[in-house]
């Protein structure tokens, strides 16, 4: 747990951008066959996002990450965007080889202070119906289910959590 706590998320910047994909990749990369299209993430203009100052990302404590040599040790980011009533989660991705670190805890943790200090009541985000991994994460971390909606090709689970 000291460790944990040594480790922050800050925002990225240019130089991350090759993190940023490669983190990104990696994370919804196992997805493609199973949803039977690219997730959308892998397909975000990294760039724009990165310099509208919407991309956080968190690095490895000083220790090298395999897969990910000389990209800064980032090991996952959040990619979000306010909105007047809500902070919207577009992203999370932890690098497989980061997993079972508290990188995503460390992420979605941050999200929630980012909203309170935006004075954002809650966040919203949605999964693909397929990823059933997440749809028992979010839960754990205190997001309840909205609705189910069809989106052009993806099939979107929606959540929110209302922040206190």
């Amino acid at each position: 747990m000291a460790r944990e706590r040594e480790e922050r998320v800050r925002q990225a910047v240019a130089a991350d951008l090759p993190a940023v994909k490669a983190v990104t990749d990696a994370a919804y990369r196992p997805y493609i066959e199973r949803i039977g299209v690219v997730p959308q993430p892998m397909e975000a203009d990294h760039s724009a996002n990165v310099a509208a100052g919407k991309v956080f990302v968190t690095e490895a404590s000083g220790e090298p990450v395999a897969g990910l040599v000389g990209l800064v040790g980032v090991v996952g980011l959040v990619v979000v965007e306010e909105f007047a009533d809500h902070l919207f989660l577009d992203s999370i991705a932890v690098h497989p080889d980061a997993h079972g670190r508290g990188v995503g805890r460390r992420l979605l943790r941050f999200v929630d202070a980012h909203a309170r200090a935006l004075g954002l009541p809650e966040v919203r985000l949605y999964t693909n119906a397929l990823m059933r991994e997440n749809q028992e994460i979010y839960p754990k971390y205190g997001y309840e289910l909205v609705e189910r909606r069809v989106d052009g090709p993806y099939d979107r689970v929606h959540y929110r959590k209302r922040l206190l």
